[in-house]
This record gives C-alpha cells, structure tokens and sequence, in this order.
C-alpha cells in the first residue's frame, strides 16, 4: 500500500481528501506540526505529502528518499524548495485560481473598510455616538487604486473595484502587449506605468505577487518612501512581502494614512508585533481564501493531485514537468 501524509493542515477539515486517498489506494496518516524532525520522521517510507503551512527544506528532503509528489493547499509556494524537489524529481503541485474571487473580494472589503474607518465608527457606535476620527474619509471616487502585480486576483480585484475608483493604474513587468491579461487590462481601464510611477500617483496600493528571493521585504523603506503622502497600503499575498517595521515607521509618521492586511511576516503573530496593535491597521488572520467554496475544494484539488499521479503518473495543476512515467511509483 502507498502511504500518503497530511502535514500541518492545522484545523482543516481533510475528511473528503483522505476518502479519495484511501479509495486510490493510500494509507492515510496526520502530522500537526512545524517541527522538522518530527515531519521528517513521520514522512518515513510516504511517497506523498499533503502540505499544509509547515516548510518542507532541502535538507528535509534529502531525508524522504521515497517522496514522489509534494500537494500544497494553497496557490503560494513559497514554504517548500522548489528547487530541491526539481533536482530530486519530486512533484510539486498547488491549488491555483480555486480562491481568487474570495482573496480578491476579501481585498475589496479591507479596502472599504480602511477607507470609511469602520473599526472606529464600530467602536464610537458603542463608546461614543458622535465621535468623529482625525481625517475624514475620503470620497473613493475621487482616488487611484493602484495594483502591484496583474495576475488572476490583482485583475479580479481591479475588476470588483473598477466601478468605485476614480482610475486605475498597474504595474507589472511581465504583462506584455497582446497577453490575456493585457487584453482584460484594457477592458477595464488600467493604465499600465513604471513601478515608481505607481506608487507615486496612487491613493492605494495593493501588491498581489509571489513570495520569492527576489520579492522578499520588497515593501520596504524605500518602496513606502516613493508612496503618495497621505497614502493607503494593502495586502492580501503574503506577509514576507512587506518589511513589518518599515511599514509601522510609514504609518506613526504620518507619511500613509492606514494598512490592511490579511498576512503578515509572522504568524501568528508575537504580542509585541509592531503593526499588531496598531491602531491604524486593520489585521485579519490570513483568511482572505477562506469560503464555504474553499473549504471543500482546496482539501479536494489537494488529494486529487495525488491520486491523479498516482493513476496516470502526473499530477493536475503541477508547478513544473518532470519526466512521466506510466505509473507514479516506479
């Protein structure tokens, strides 16, 4: 029998993947832990495992000689080595677009929800009726969102957005002319810029990219520095994206208005967490996914990856190619 192991899904419900397993063939086991050594040892002799929010290293790797298929629940990939598991054959597949209308609408409502005040305007209701805040909101119609990444969700959310905003513009350095995404662009009214550009012209930011080498703390004090004066900055991607302390420093200074974020680069996050307590953040738990939709199909697509290795010897949504075979143990 094939052994497959989930690992660090948390309080997932994975009932309905572990049928499709067991079904296919797998004897199912659960590991609720980050530890590496604890992973390590009870990933022994399992040809796949269903990855959760743990990290999966090379030198964890190197140490599962029989790993075949790594299956993320999540469209980021951002906690295993690629790179490792290319050079050992190892499949790696995500969940990509399953969740793009709840992040991006999840990125609309942090949005209004910073723009209008409603954590303070919840809080005078009870506390005191006719507290006003420090600024007034802004009219939305008169502001430019501006978008930092035009894949599935930036896109979905300029397209949620379009009727409320004065204009739109975007940047991303990989959407060229006659491209699909170029195409809906234009659809919908964005004007394509230069990063600096962006950041200068808009009342909001949003950055919707991967997390990377290349990207890690890429919102850091010269980005926010280059951001328009009385600025706002969102983020629903991933929280290594932004430098925690530089983004708190823009916002006691003065220089941006507010924050709201579904992620940050600690979770959870540490009581002395700089934009914890904030009063200008608002913070939700990296949920921004999170739907009566994705609760079942992210734990679906997430077994079903496997089991379709296992069956034809490739995966559903793989990240890369590798060489196939007929059977996905060999």
């Amino acid at each position: 029998m094939h052994r497959a192991i989930y690992v660090d899904v948390d309080d997932t419900d994975t009932s309905a993947g572990e049928k499709l397993l067991a079904d296919a063939g797998f004897s199912v086991t659960k590991v609720n832990s980050k530890d590496p050594a604890v992973i390590v040892s009870a990933a022994q002799n399992c040809q796949a495992i269903l990855l959760g929010y743990a990290e999966l290293t090379s030198s964890m790797i190197e140490q599962l000689p029989e790993l075949k298929i790594v299956s993320l629940m999540a469209m980021g990939f951002d906690n295993i080595d690629i790179e490792a598991c290319k050079s050992r054959g190892i499949w790696v597949t995500n969940i990509p677009g399953a969740a793009t209308d709840d992040v991006a609408t999840h990125a609309l409502a942090l949005t209004l929800s910073m723009l209008r005040q409603l954590p303070y305007y919840q809080n005078s209701a009870v506390s005191n009726w006719n507290s006003r805040g420090p600024l007034a909101p802004p009219r939305i119609s008169d502001l430019t969102l501006g978008l930092v990444g035009l894949g599935r969700i930036g896109l979905k959310f300029a397209e949620f957005a379009q009727p409320l905003f004065g204009s739109i513009v975007g940047y991303d350095p990989f959407v060229g002319n006659g491209s699909d995404a170029k195409q809906k662009m234009d659809q919908l009214g964005i004007k394509q810029l230069d990063l600096h550009s962006v950041l200068k012209t808009s009342d909001v930011v949003s950055i919707h990219v991967p997390l990377s080498n290349e990207t890690e703390s890429i919102v850091n004090e010269k980005f926010l520095s280059k951001m328009k004066s009385g600025s706002y900055f969102l983020n629903v991607s991933r929280g290594g994206l932004v430098d925690s302390a530089a983004l708190s420093d823009a916002l006691t200074s003065g220089k941006l208005v507010a924050a709201a974020l579904d992620t940050i680069d600690q979770e959870p996050a540490e009581s002395n967490h700089p934009l914890l307590s904030n009063p200008k953040v608002i913070l939700t738990p990296h949920v921004a996914y999170f739907s009566s939709y994705t609760e079942k199909e992210y734990t679906r697509v997430q077994a079903a990856n496997v089991v379709s290795w296992i069956r034809t010897g490739k995966p559903e949504t793989p990240l890369f190619s590798i060489v196939e075979t007929k059977k996905g143990i060999n």
